[in-house]
């Protein structure tokens, strides 16, 4: 049986080497006879007639050359054999499972992505997700952590618990049809452009998956799946980890759309987010400007420090600013001025170095200008604390699931949206990535799959859902999240994930080395998520 455009039940993982043996029975040395035959032939042959040995000899040559085909074809079925195993059968249940519901899942994944909800405001695709849980068997636990659009479905009891994240927010101002050109479906509208209509529902389709096999005896343990909002910004999981939702995972899932497929073992950045306001006096900007005291010059002042401060920092800082209110007319002095701010370094200490002189650079700003300011932590997440024995393990699944195969119209599609965003029209490349080494100082975003991390070892997987150096964060991540390019990589992912989801079920051993990797690498530090006091800001 096809499992749709990318499985079939004859695929293989990777064992051992056999020995080789050769077509005389004594390991390695089968090429030798012939040669050997014809070193023997041409000794015993001085007596012989110059042209009966030219026979003699081209009869050998010609022996030698069919042994090493035959042995050739001998060894190579003998390697094909041996250096192979078929799919374990709870995995290939998973399989089945997965591509019997895809249909159901990118109708369902269509569905978040038509309904654009940004960070905090994903009513319509929590319900979503949580209706299908509810459906297909699960114990559903909405609003969780303080978060209305936050859940949790579990199946199962017992451990080992293993966990999967999946998210659904969409970004502002990125509203897209499913064209590969730019064209909103609503001016001003949000839209998936970090795909994460189809991060929710493959996380889902691969615990439900994992849920039948429980249901069925074949598993004992229990799955759970958390259905994070506010990726984007506010970062729901750092409330959801304060609730004490995550302490008795035993190992946690995820994965992320991405250009590329492969065992995620590189870190992230460490970020802090917040707001810096200031306070000033308004006055008419021509009647008498003395009287009044400029919020909008602290701002600009603040800002131009920053933008000077760059040259002073280490390459893997990342500082970034939105202004969001400056005045309101040009005949007023204003008394009011915002911006958000990010700080972010590859390490959370190297980031909180960064934001400490950040700070007192808004002081510094109010000073010049005389007027008042505020900052106000929005949060701060952490790096991403790897975990490379997972990873291992993910990536012989993914290697046994093969490349995604895609049509020439995905292709053409896809090329039609290079030519659009400006990039060498090369169309999607399907090659799976080897398992990398971990970087030091990684270059990428931030998440708070990272804070989770630090408190339950965490695997993490990227799969192709657009072509390589399509631009993220933007219409062209919504295009392709809404068609069938993305659609293919939210159902390879759901198979990826359910297949290291069994090994880590039936494995107590992969578990366990997961586990010390992680506390060695957590070492002695002491979690603590990097939020205000109070509840979450869910109507900022």
């Amino acid at each position: 049986m096809k499992h749709g455009h990318i499985l079939s039940r004859d695929l293989h993982l990777p064992a051992s080497k056999p020995q080789r043996h050769s077509l005389d029975g004594a390991p390695g040395i089968g090429l030798l006879a012939p040669a050997s035959r014809l070193r023997m032939a041409l000794v015993r042959s001085k007596s012989i007639p110059s042209e009966q040995k030219m026979r003699m000899t081209s009869t050998i040559l010609i022996s030698i050359l069919i042994s090493m085909m035959l042995q050739s074809l001998i060894a190579g079925d003998a390697l094909a054999g041996e250096e192979s195993r078929p799919i374990p059968p709870h995995k290939l249940a998973t399989l089945d499972s997965i591509e019997s519901r895809a249909p159901e899942l990118i109708e369902l994944s269509d569905r978040i992505w038509s309904f654009e909800e940004v960070a905090f405001q994903e009513k319509q695709s929590s319900a979503a997700l949580a209706d299908y849980a509810e459906k297909n068997g699960f114990r559903v636990r909405r609003g969780v952590g303080e978060i209305p659009t936050a859940i949790i479905a579990e199946y199962g009891s017992g451990r080992p618990i293993i966990g999967i994240l999946g998210e659904f927010d969409a970004l502002p101002g990125l509203s897209q049809k499913a064209v590969p050109h730019k064209d909103p479906i609503h001016p001003e509208g949000a839209g998936h452009g970090c795909g994460h209509n189809l991060f929710g529902v493959a996380s889902l389709a691969a615990a439900t998956a994992i849920k039948e096999l429980l249901e069925e005896g074949k598993l004992k343990g229990t799955v759970r799946f958390y259905g994070t909002p506010a990726e984007e910004k506010f970062f729901g999981k750092l409330w959801m980890i304060r609730a004490g939702l995550f302490k008795d995972v035993d190992v946690m899932m995820d994965w992320h759309p991405s250009t590329k497929i492969e065992a995620n073992v590189q870190s992230s950045l460490a970020m802090v987010d917040f707001i810096v306001e200031f306070f000033g006096q308004s006055a008419h900007a021509s009647s008498d400007p003395w009287n009044g005291r400029s919020a909008s010059d602290a701002l600009e002042l603040y800002t131009s420090g920053i933008n000077y401060y760059r040259e002073h920092v280490k390459p893997t800082v990342r500082i970034h600013y939105h202004i969001q209110d400056a005045g309101k007319v040009v005949n007023v002095v204003p008394d009011y001025a915002r911006l958000w701010v990010r700080v972010r370094d590859t390490k959370r200490d190297g980031m909180q170095t960064v934001w400490k002189r950040v700070q007192e650079m808004a002081g510094g700003a109010a000073i010049l200008a005389d007027v008042d300011h505020k900052i106000s932590l929005v949060s701060g997440i952490h790096e991403v604390l790897v975990n490379r024995t997972g990873g291992a393990r993910l990536q012989e699944n993914i290697e046994s699931l093969g490349e995604i195969h895609y049509s020439d119209e995905e292709q053409a599609f896809a090329r039609k949206i290079q030519e659009a965003t400006k990039k060498e029209q090369l169309g999607i490349v399907t090659k799976i990535s080897p398992l990398k080494e971990t970087e030091e100082n990684p270059s990428g975003g931030s998440t708070d799959a990272g804070d989770v991390s630090f408190n339950v070892p965490t695997i993490r997987l990227a799969v192709t859902t657009a072509p390589q150096d399509t631009p993220w964060h933007s219409w062209a991540v919504v295009a392709y999240s809404g068609m069938s390019i993305g659609h293919k990589g939210m159902i390879y992912s759901a198979k990826a994930l359910a297949m290291t989801m069994v090994d880590l079920f039936e494995d107590a051993e992969l578990r366990k080395a997961v586990r010390e990797e992680f506390v060695e690498r957590l070492g002695d530090y002491k979690y603590s998520p990097m939020i205000p006091e109070g509840p979450p800001p869910l109507h900022q």
